[in-house]
């Protein structure tokens, strides 16, 4: 695929509507690159002119503050608000609430102020404006899908509506777990937990939280983050259950329907 850089759109004399921040799980983790393309895929579909930082992306430090390491953070998000503030960047969107909230709620008081919406958020208004058309009959006709409300999108941002809104588009019967919403159970990687041994307990968090996933008879189980992903992956594989049910991000759906 050909993603263009900020550098390179500049070059040319171009401004990008938007800034398609990666992260590091969309760059690195070879399930969650399938996130990324997935949603590039879209903006290439409907023309949204949009780049990436590429090499000049670094980690928003959201890893480093959650475990503790202020210092590693501050580091770290003042040479990205550089790196941003150099470009004159106003929009970002970015596939990892982690990224999302990070950016949105903490780069402010260092000096970084953007307006940063997750892809969720985003492929809403792409659809309520009638850009994103989805294919008759759809893929996902008459599936099952459950959603799975990531603590840093729900809790931390208030965002519960955008995503099942774009689920709603695919046709598909939509059923909630009965911790949902605000109320709804962490998948267990949020807090820098993704990088740690958990403590000892009666069974692992995303193990409990991927069996009411399941619990619902659902086909398709919905992420709109990529660390969700791999815990809910994690807890589907354990039930053995990774032939009839399929984890998959918010942006997968609808590139697979268009």
């Amino acid at each position: 695929m050909t993603v263009p850089t900020i550098a390179e759109c500049l070059a040319k004399g171009e401004t990008p509507e938007v800034l398609f921040w990666v992260g590091c799980a969309g760059s690195f983790d070879q399930r969650a690159q399938k996130i990324t393309k997935a949603f590039a895929t879209i903006l290439n579909k409907i023309n949204i002119s949009y780049a990436i930082l590429g090499k000049e992306e670094m980690c928003t430090g959201d890893p480093a503050r959650r475990s503790g390491n202020e210092f590693m953070f501050q580091m770290m998000a003042y040479q990205n608000i550089q790196v941003l503030n150099n470009y004159g960047i106003k929009k970002i969107v970015t596939a990892c609430p982690h990224c999302f909230n990070i950016l949105k709620n903490e780069y402010p008081e260092l000096g970084g102020n953007y307006e940063v919406i997750h892809h969720t958020v985003f492929l809403q208004q792409l659809i309520d404006e009638g850009k994103i058309k989805l294919k008759e009959g759809g893929s996902f006709k008459g599936k099952r899908i459950t959603y799975h409300d990531s603590c840093y999108l729900g809790r931390a941002n208030n965002i519960y509506e955008a995503p099942r809104k774009v689920l709603e588009i695919l046709d598909a019967e939509l059923i909630e777990m009965k911790r949902c919403r605000s109320k709804g159970l962490c998948c267990g990687a949020g807090g820098a937990q993704m990088f740690k041994e958990e403590e000892k307990g009666a069974t692992r968090i995303n193990f409990e939280r991927s069996e009411e996933a399941l619990g619902t008879g659902a086909n398709i189980i919905a992420a709109a983050c990529p660390f969700c992903n791999t815990m809910m992956t994690d807890g589907v594989k354990h039930a053995e259950k990774e032939d009839s049910v399929k984890v998959m991000d918010i942006a997968e759906l609808i590139a697979a329907s268009m």
